[in-house]
């Protein structure tokens, strides 16, 4: 098991080379044209971000003071998002690339002549009459005739050569540009290094630009999202009962006090009969981010406020926040069912509690049900549906997911769990999925907006 934990480190550590060496190679090296500080900056700029990067992701793990934690997690997460698109981008210009050199070659080539020079007969320049001195006979001009055989004087001995005169020196020869020696050409950069140079802007706005958007529709808060789910086991006089689903709403050193009021007043907009909170409402501890929390007292609702735990909460003391919720007027369902007036409400523990003795109980929770009721269960995880189906529960309300995220992990995510966002369903049992309220790491989502989901039961009895 070491052996193989060891390799797949190195594969992760041998990847993140390889990626932000060609990042470097894409961004600096091929946009300047020789070693200097460009190139050195870059290199500092990339592993400087990385650096941050690891000490967030240590920070939230160790003592360290928690407003050392928020100075390390907003520059720390966010490039990780910004380096993940960086590569997403660069990666594209690739293809780009080759089109964009044949577009100005072509450009080029129309600027010369339609003929090829290696096709059109050179003609040699005349010569230019050179200008006769003063007191200068046309006879004294005329050049001498070639010299006899075997003789070193010229063949018409009448005419001698000028004397005091020395011969013009030859004219010098024209420099191609391919000539090394050949002056540096003055319009601009080459068209490689243009091009490398238009596409790393390129990519480099871009991948701003994504982040950018991704981060403010999340720091924005949660929009609400409607859905209708109907129950077979639904007594008519339930028809329209509003249950508000909020899940992975992460306060931690991004996301704090504001943000979570910011939930609290959007669910409390939505007049809802109960409040289910599906678990990773935290990233730390009670002593951290109680304060935070504190707005979670604020939630309203006829039927009241139930909290199950996720995998984060075993992160961070989930007995301590069990206990704070409940001080804050909300229900915890540890492996627990309420009746209420027209179906039976019940949540489990969430997977990652196993390891602590605190795991799911399916059978304290719903084994001695009557099932002739309708049956609602919060559980953190949609991959706990499985069990959901074989206890005849009738809708799950779970998040996890995020919905992926950031896209494309949202394929990572969908190939882990039965259902990345939405509805779906199992057998008898139907399974609704959150894309949660907040963000874990980047505060940033791409191609998965958060959400509050309002779900509004509607009964198939007439």
């Amino acid at each position: 098991m070491v052996i193989v934990f060891v390799l797949v480190a190195l594969l992760v550590l041998a990847v993140l080379v390889t990626g932000n060496w060609y990042l470097w190679r894409r961004l600096f090296r091929d946009t300047t044209g020789a070693p200097g500080t460009v190139r050195r900056i870059g290199a500092v700029v990339i592993a400087g971000g990385w650096a941050l990067t690891f000490a967030a992701f240590f920070a939230t793990r160790s003592g360290l003071p928690f407003w050392l934690k928020q100075v390390l997690a907003w520059p720390g997460y966010l490039w990780l998002a910004l380096c993940l698109y960086l590569l997403l981008a660069v990666l594209a210009g690739e293809a780009v690339r080759p089109v964009l050199r044949r577009v100005l070659e072509r450009r080029a080539g129309r600027t010369t002549t339609a003929t090829p020079p290696d096709q059109e007969p050179k003609q040699e320049p005349e010569p230019e009459p050179a200008s006769i001195p003063a007191g200068t006979t046309a006879a004294e001009t005329t050049p001498a005739a070639p010299a006899a055989p075997g003789t070193s004087q010229p063949a018409d001995a009448d005419t001698p050569a000028p004397t005091g005169t020395t011969p013009p020196a030859p004219a010098p020869a024209a420099r191609t540009p391919e000539d090394p020696a050949a002056p540096a050409d003055p319009v601009g950069p080459s068209r490689r290094l243009f091009v490398s140079r238009v596409i790393a802007g390129a990519a480099v706005a871009t991948a701003v630009g994504t982040v950018g958007y991704g981060t403010y529709g999340t720091v924005r808060g949660p929009k609400v999202k409607r859905v209708t789910v109907p129950l077979a086991k639904l007594p008519r006089a339930a028809h329209g009962y509003r249950i508000a689903v909020v899940s992975d709403i992460h306060l931690g050193p991004v996301l704090g006090r504001g943000f979570a009021q910011k939930v609290v007043d959007t669910i409390n907009s939505t007049q809802p009969d109960l409040i289910a909170v599906v678990g990773d409402l935290v990233d730390g501890t009670v002593k951290e981010l109680g304060p935070a929390a504190a707005p979670l007292a604020q939630l309203r609702a006829r039927h009241g406020s139930f909290f199950v735990t996720g995998n984060h909460e075993y992160f961070s003391g989930a007995e301590e926040w069990v206990d704070e919720v409940r001080r804050l007027g909300l229900n915890p369902l540890e492996n627990a069912r309420t009746e209420l007036p027209h179906f039976d409400l019940a949540g489990v523990n969430d997977l990652a509690g196993e390891s602590e003795g605190q795991g799911p109980d399916y059978a304290q929770a719903l084994g001695d049900r009557d099932r002739a009721r309708a049956c609602v269960l919060l559980a953190h995880q949609p991959v706990m549906v499985h069990e959901a189906v074989d206890h005849g529960v009738d809708l799950q309300l779970s998040g996890h997911t995020h919905g992926g995220q950031l896209w494309p992990a949202s394929y990572l995510a969908a190939a882990a769990n039965p259902t990345l966002a939405g509805l779906d369903r199992y057998g008898d049992t139907q399974l609704y999925v959150s894309r949660g309220a907040g963000a874990w790491g980047p505060p940033t989502r791409i191609g998965a907006p958060s959400d509050i989901t309002v779900i509004e039961l509607a009964s198939k009895r007439t």
